[in-house]
């Protein structure tokens, strides 16, 4: 089981905050730091100071570090344009010497793009608009040198483009694609990712899940065109404490009122995260991306690193 932690730095982090977390994420054994990529926060906090660019803040962490990867969960394929997109996570995973990770995802969330001025059109649009971004990305990095791409969508042309720079990753950075969508979601992922992730839901919801994006690997005939089989992860929020009551006080901010969907977090002890950990291994999941919340609470990183990894 390989672990990674997630974090959301549109609660309130400066990027300080984020290379101190990143930098013991990697003393501890995990294998990579993820960030969310929003613009604002999803309850009544302003998240001070603000929110912090997430491909900016990838690239300067990749040159303050040295093992871990990195990358989002997930980029909104509402807010770049495809080209720059690719140009940028290429540069990004040159940066790190190739330890980079795209996570994208068609956007869902309305008030950060209305306060940002961000285009929000209707889902299935946003979903279509997705769909041309992956082929653009992934047909960018995937040109020879020396030849060029062109592509004719219904939302993105791009003509004789030379396909640079080149990511270090070869043929590319990992794509990840995840989310709870019953239909496109699968397809997309079964067409275009190197992973499927279901964010913060049940064992049993991850299962079926997964479930619909075997049948969809079927359907499009991924095994037979000899593509890698797709690896499945799963997002786990958590606050764990050595007391009931240290678990407790990490898990009040999940409380607070958000935009976010239900979740369904391990509060309690480390034995109890390991004992969910070791329910997603069962059911397929080969890595667990941990969302921890408070960029100040060291200790929590630190006990999972302690009492957690070791064990699994």
């Amino acid at each position: 089981m390989r672990i990674c932690v997630f974090t959301e730095p549109h609660r309130g982090a400066e990027y300080e905050d984020q290379l101190r977390f990143a930098r013991l994420v990697e003393a501890g054994g995990f294998e990579g730091f993820f960030r969310a990529d929003h613009f604002r926060t999803m309850g009544a906090d302003p998240g001070l100071p603000g929110p912090t660019d997430a491909w900016l803040t990838l690239g300067a962490l990749a040159r303050e570090t040295s093992r871990i990867r990195l990358g989002t969960l997930v980029t909104s394929a509402t807010f770049r344009l495809p080209g720059p997109l690719a140009v940028m996570v290429a540069q990004v995973d040159r940066m790190s010497g190739g330890r980079v990770e795209l996570g994208l995802g068609a956007g869902w969330y309305e008030r950060e793009h209305t306060s940002y001025g961000i285009p929000f059109p209707p889902a299935p649009e946003r979903f279509d608009r997705l769909e041309e971004q992956l082929a653009v990305i992934t047909g960018l990095w995937r040109t020879p040198v020396g030849e060029s791409f062109s592509y004719r969508g219904d939302h993105y042309q791009l003509v004789d483009a030379p396909a640079l720079p080149k990511p270090v990753q070869v043929p590319a950075p990992p794509i990840i694609v995840g989310g709870r969508g019953p239909k496109r979601t699968p397809e997309l992922a079964a067409r275009y990712a190197d992973e499927f992730n279901m964010p913060f839901k049940s064992v049993a919801e991850t299962a079926r899940a997964y479930q619909r994006v075997a049948e969809a690997c079927d359907r499009t005939g991924r095994a037979g065109a000899g593509q890698p089989p797709l690896l499945l992860s799963a997002g786990v929020v958590v606050a764990i404490g050595r007391t009931e009551a240290e678990a407790q006080r990490r898990a009040a901010p999940l409380h607070v009122k958000s935009a976010l969907p239900p979740e369904d977090p391990v509060v309690g002890s480390p034995a109890q995260l390991v004992e969910r950990l070791g329910e997603f291994a069962a059911i397929g999941a080969s890595r667990i991306h941990l969302r921890l919340i408070d960029f100040h609470d060291l200790d929590h990183l630190e006990l999972i690193a302690g009492e957690v990894l070791p064990q699994l």
